[in-house]
């Protein structure tokens, strides 16, 4: 049965830190390594010329997927009419559909994976194994409302991880499109919109903010995948963003709420409690 994210779960709690969109990258990474949705993503997507415009997009849809009410159902059934005429067919003949069930299913599969390394990096708090399972099962009705088939929702976060480990090891590849995407992360390209004579001061500004999002992106991965993409991780690097994840971890305790959260996930925190205080106040007027 499909139904909107409710308020107090950790999907609501958790999905709309600004620190989501560190991991959003190994996640991408991740997917299109898939060889149905390497293909399909690198005959469609407009991440090599629209990068930040295709990421603002799909982080306000996944936010819309929690924080959306009853939009959030609505948004689900846009992304599948848009994604329904979406297919290529590689140089071995084989033709991909977005919407074949498996590939489909991988792109919600790698967030229980995005999740769990985004806390381990840049949290505070460790998440517990309990936590884990928490966010998981809430993560099956997700995909439920994004019409993932029953079949390919693991039953539990034991079979997940399951599935996971059998798709690093016989299903995802080094994808051509994967390669793609990590250059255009570190080489962040300007907005389609941009003038001409503002794209050189572009590639001046958006040179360190490429080569943070790159590194986060590359040492997010799992070592296998890792492994597989021939992408190099030392002792160093891991040192080093395990001290730029407490950094960040430090800096999110002390914001508030405002700058914690994207602007959808605020607003729909803020909305929330005002409800409430409403239906308290109901609750005690004068009769």
């Amino acid at each position: 049965m499909r139904q909107p994210i409710e308020p107090g779960t950790r999907l609501w709690e958790d999905t709309g830190l600004i620190t989501f969109s560190l991991t959003t990258g190994a996640a991408f990474a991740l997917q299109v390594m898939h060889p149905a949705v390497g293909a399909v993503v690198g005959a469609h997507s407009v991440f090599r010329t629209d990068a930040i415009g295709r990421a603002r997009r799909s982080i306000a849809s996944v936010l819309t997927w929690v924080y959306g009410g009853p939009e959030a159902l609505t948004e689900a059934d846009r992304l599948r009419a848009l994604h329904a005429p979406l297919y290529t067919t590689d140089d071995a003949g084989v033709t991909h559909r977005a919407l074949a069930s498996g590939p489909w299913a991988w792109i919600i599969l790698t967030a229980p994976y995005a999740y769990t390394v985004g806390a381990r990096y840049f949290s505070l708090r460790p998440l517990t194994r309990a936590d884990e399972e928490a966010f998981y099962a809430e993560l099956q009705q997700l995909m439920r409302n994004l019409h993932v088939a029953e079949k390919e929702i693991p039953p539990t976060y034991e079979a997940y991880l399951d599935r996971f480990e059998d798709m690093l090891s016989h299903t995802l590849v080094a994808h051509p499109t994967v390669y793609e995407f990590l250059h255009a992360t570190r080489h962040v390209p300007p907005p389609p919109a941009l003038p001409s004579w503002l794209r050189a001061p572009w590639r001046l500004v958006a040179d360190v903010p490429g080569r943070v999002q790159y590194f986060v992106t590359v040492g997010t991965l799992p070592p296998r995948a890792r492994s597989i993409l021939g992408l190099p991780w030392t002792d160093r690097d891991e040192r080093r963003l395990r001290r730029l994840g407490r950094v960040v971890a430090l800096v999110m305790a002390v914001l508030p709420e405002r700058l914690r959260y994207f602007p959808i996930a605020y607003q729909a925190r803020r909305a929330d409690r005002a409800q409430r205080a409403l239906q308290r106040m109901l609750a005690h007027r004068p009769r």
